[in-house]
């Protein structure tokens, strides 16, 4: 099994969660599977520790990656924890010792070394000394200029407008006229479920020099249409 290609254009691809499509989303594996290929960035969902370390899962426990064996909460537990806990494979299997909840530090080292665009989604509501913390950390590792930073919360969002200037994407479930002026008065590029995307929502940010990312997407067939949309980016588990 491989990624699935289609005719993307000019359109910036990004592995959701890692290729999830292929290896244990949000673990090393998976983004070492897009590091190898051509994807322009990596998306990946970061946590806050109960020791006050990042580590990089999507849901609030790891009971749905590891069928049902693992219900621990991950803000309630140390990264040492965390990363002592060896994930199934995508099949079930518990052969490989490589599948674990990865720290930052560790997604940002393998975007670096593989020229990737860490795509970062900030999953909870984190506070100002949380987040500066994380650019901190990113900062040592010389790669705060290989990140786009995402969140569904606003205040998250406005936080890092005041510490970096890097890129930011406000990701949105739906698209509103008050989304939109908000995205403008702060330069929020978007980040939208895919559905809720139109060509004439694409020309509207792009009048204002704003760009739009569109998540998940899995059928050749719309990815090509929301190409010939005029998308910056396409946010996939499976398509390259």
């Amino acid at each position: 099994m491989d990624t699935r290609k289609f005719n993307k254009g000019n359109v910036k691809m990004v592995a959701h969660r890692g290729v999830s499509g292929l290896e244990r989303e949000n673990t090393v594996p998976a983004f070492l599977a897009a590091g190898q290929r051509s994807y322009y960035g990596v998306e990946t969902d970061v946590r806050v520790t109960k020791d006050g370390k990042f580590a990089l899962h999507h849901d609030g426990t790891p009971e749905r990656v590891s069928n049902g064996k693992y219900k621990f909460v991950i803000e309630e537990s140390t990264l040492s924890e965390l990363q002592a806990t060896v994930l199934p494979d995508r099949d079930g299997s518990e052969i490989r010792q490589d599948i674990r909840i990865p720290s930052l530090a560790e997604y940002v080292h393998v975007c670096k070394k593989y020229d990737k665009k860490c795509v970062l989604e900030i999953k909870t509501p984190f506070t100002e000394e949380q987040l500066a913390r994380m650019v901190e950390e990113i900062k040592e590792q010389d790669y705060l200029d290989g990140m786009i930073f995402i969140s569904f919360y606003a205040d998250n969002c406005k936080i890092l407008r005041k510490l970096t200037d890097n890129k930011i994407q406000f990701l949105a479930a739906e698209l509103t006229d008050s989304i939109f002026e908000m995205c403008k008065e702060y330069r929020f590029d978007i980040d939208d479920a895919a559905g809720c995307m139109t060509k004439e929502w694409v020309d509207k940010f792009h009048a204002e020099g704003l760009e739009v990312n569109v998540w998940t997407v899995d059928d050749p067939a719309f990815g090509e249409r929301l190409a010939e949309m005029g998308v910056d980016y396409i946010t996939s588990n499976i398509l390259e």
